[in-house]
């Protein structure tokens, strides 16, 4: 069985720790590799060599840095197949979704490789008479980043390539249950021939995180995870001085509005709500109709019942499991809950069997109708392939009803109504808007968006804001007199 290793200062080495937790295949409870629970000397070792490969690095003209991100685009590219296939082994979700995660992971490096323009500072000649003004960007120092185990190629990439191409090293800590995609992608960027320490990988658990927000080398944490993990994150960090911005959960609503187009909008509701087995930020998990609702609800029924679910890696699976046994028992939990608080269940997809995958975490997709807008099922994030389905009167209903809840990751609404979309765009409390559209993801030019309890911090990850977070401005002001000139 495979012991995973940390990579520090270029070099692949064990943890302190000899404490090993097993890596499952949520499909089949397979044991894929055994990864070490981590300690603070490992985080220590890493900082230590971060803080080295900084020294170098910062000093490396940002055109050579961004060659490298030139490199690691092409070698990304070239081993997108089998990346996905891990990602699937791994965390369940289809190979044609694990695919379109690193899709988005390589925009990012693309974006990223603009950095020589994205840095630029700003110059005013004679603020006073004969003094100039300019801001520059420097780079921030080592920086961390602790992923999420729902996406884990992309997540990473939020943040990484903009780290290394702003001059700072980096910390990569995944998480414990799909450490063999980033451990697959680190042995890849090693062709890369990066100075030693700008590129680091420490596997582990809680110690490893409190390690990684305590120690005072590090200067910048990204995260992504739990609402209530990741102000735990931000306090901690930001209490040690780091700049941190944490990524937090969602409970993603919907509107349709009875001018939608049912079709599409089942399509790509059905989508939202049942991609990666909803285990997204972004899936959405509220779908609100207004007004009339019989032809959307009929349709939406219709299309998760024809879903299929199974394991990844078939080409006729288009959902596969939940993550592990223990969150499959909290999804059933919930859709119990939401029962007993009066909902009606459309379609029940407990007790899902998969031949060949008798182990497997599946749940299938499953709708339950009129959970009360007070109760629990309604605030709380699934993070599983539950759609809950509740009928208001009026789109001001609707609106209030989104803003009375605490999370503010993404909004949607359906609609062919220019007027009733601007009206939600303006007043829905959200970072990330749909219009028309099940999962408003942003692309690589745009910050990932997030308001409310969805998000710690000031700068989002991706984006201008990533220049943000991984520089620091210096403001410099200079006067030269002419009697100051020298010939010789």
């Amino acid at each position: 069985m495979e012991k995973l290793q940390n990579y520090i200062n270029g070099r692949w080495v064990d943890s302190h720790l000899d404490s090993f937790t097993n890596v499952l295949n949520p499909a089949s409870q397979e044991v894929l590799a055994q990864v070490p629970t981590g300690n603070a000397r490992d985080v220590a070792d890493a900082a230590e060599a971060a803080h080295e490969g900084f020294q170098e690095w910062r000093s490396t003209p940002v055109s050579k840095r961004v060659q490298y991100l030139f490199k690691l685009k092409t070698l990304l590219e070239d081993n997108i197949d089998d990346i996905a296939k891990t990602i699937t082994l791994e965390s369940g979700k289809t190979f044609l979704e694990a695919k379109a995660e690193m899709v988005r992971a390589i925009e990012n490096v693309e974006n990223a490789c603009g950095m020589p323009a994205l840095m630029q500072g700003e110059f005013s000649e004679d603020i006073a008479k004969g003094i100039d003004e300019y801001m520059i960007r420097q780079p921030l120092g080592p920086c961390a980043c602790i992923a999420p185990f729902n996406f884990p190629g992309m997540i990473t990439f939020w943040f990484l390539p903009y780290a290394l191409a702003c001059g700072n090293s980096y910390i990569i800590k995944p998480s414990e249950k799909v450490p063999l995609t980033m451990t697959k992608i680190v042995a890849l960027m090693e062709k890369l021939d990066l100075p030693k320490g700008v590129l680091n990988l420490v596997q582990g658990g809680r110690e490893v995180v409190d390690a990684l927000l305590e120690h005072p080398v590090i200067k910048g944490i990204s995260f992504v995870g739990s609402s209530n993990v990741a102000k735990y994150v931000y306090s901690k960090g930001a209490a040690h001085g780091k700049r941190v911005q944490a990524q937090g959960g969602a409970k993603n609503p919907v509107i349709v509005l009875p001018d939608a187009d049912i079709d599409m909008t089942t399509q790509i509701v059905i989508d939202s709500v049942y991609g990666c087995a909803g285990q997204r930020c972004l899936a959405a998990s509220t779908i609100i109709t207004v007004g009339e609702h019989k032809d959307i609800t009929e349709s939406l029924v219709a299309s998760a019942k024809n879903r299929k679910t199974g394991y990844g890696l078939e080409s006729d699976v288009q959902m596969g499991p939940v993550i592990t046994a223990e969150s499959k028992n909290r999804v059933n939990h919930l859709i119990e809950k939401g029962l007993s608080e009066g909902g009606r269940l459309l379609v029940d997809g407990r007790n899902a069997n998969v031949p060949g995958f008798e182990k497997g975490n599946f749940i299938e997709p499953t709708i339950i109708e009129d959970i009360p807008l007070d109760g629990e099922l309604a605030a709380t994030e699934i993070f599983g392939p539950v759609l809950s389905l509740v009928h208001i009167n009026t789109i001001e209903e609707a609106i209030r009803f989104i803003n009375s809840g605490k999370y503010g990751n993404m909004a949607c609404i359906f609609t062919s109504s220019g007027l009733n979309a601007r009206k939600f765009r303006h007043e829905a409390e959200a970072g990330n808007i749909g219009i028309n559209i099940g999962v408003a993801a942003p692309v690589a030019q745009f910050p990932f968006s997030g308001w409310k309890d969805s998000f710690y911090g000031d700068l989002h990850g991706q984006g201008n804001h990533a220049v943000e977070f991984f520089t620091q401005t210096k403001v410099v002001i200079e006067r030269w007199l002419k009697e100051w000139n020298r010939k010789f």
